[in-house]
């Protein structure tokens, strides 16, 4: 068994349904707990976080899902393939930890105002790490299924 104690909490006024149906995540802030606040001394300047959370209403069921349907491609009408759930970022998985690359847009008092994150209002979140030039990929490559898809799209 392995436990977690969250550092913090997302907050978004979008509701359920804006989340499920967003295809970039929503806008909100990361309530950090006090007794972490010190840790966000130097991360003001940065333009984008990775945010580790722990997808809490993700029911027990779904985490022996392995086999999955990106719905995110399926809410735009495109046919997506039946695919294995660590080809995705499905919160269906046998640990429901998300992985959000957010951008920062202010950091006050404890709280960090953040966009493009996929989750639900009080998900918990349990580490933040800055997005450096360690981090950049350079000409990615991607299985020719997502690729199709995302021409599909009309995104670049």
């Amino acid at each position: 068994m392995i436990c977690f104690k969250p550092i913090g909490f997302f907050k978004t006024e979008a509701s359920r349904e804006e989340v499920k149906e967003s295809f970039d995540g929503v806008e909100g802030y990361i309530e950090i707990l006090e007794e972490y606040r010190d840790g966000l001394i130097g991360l003001s300047g940065f333009s984008h976080i990775f945010v580790i959370s722990y997808l809490h209403e993700v029911p027990e069921e779904s985490r022996a899902t392995l086999i999955v349907r990106p719905k995110r491609f399926l809410r735009l009408g495109l046919e997506a393939p039946e695919v294995g759930v660590f080809a995705t970022d499905s919160p269906h998985r046998p640990n429901p930890i998300g992985l959000h690359l957010v951008r920062v847009k202010g950091i006050s008092e404890g709280r960090i105002y953040i966009s493009n994150m996929d989750a639900y209002d009080g998900t918990p979140v349990l580490d933040i790490k800055p997005y450096t030039l360690s981090r950049i990929v350079r000409n990615p490559s991607f299985p020719k299924w997502y690729s199709e898809l995302i021409e599909k799209r009309g995104v670049e």
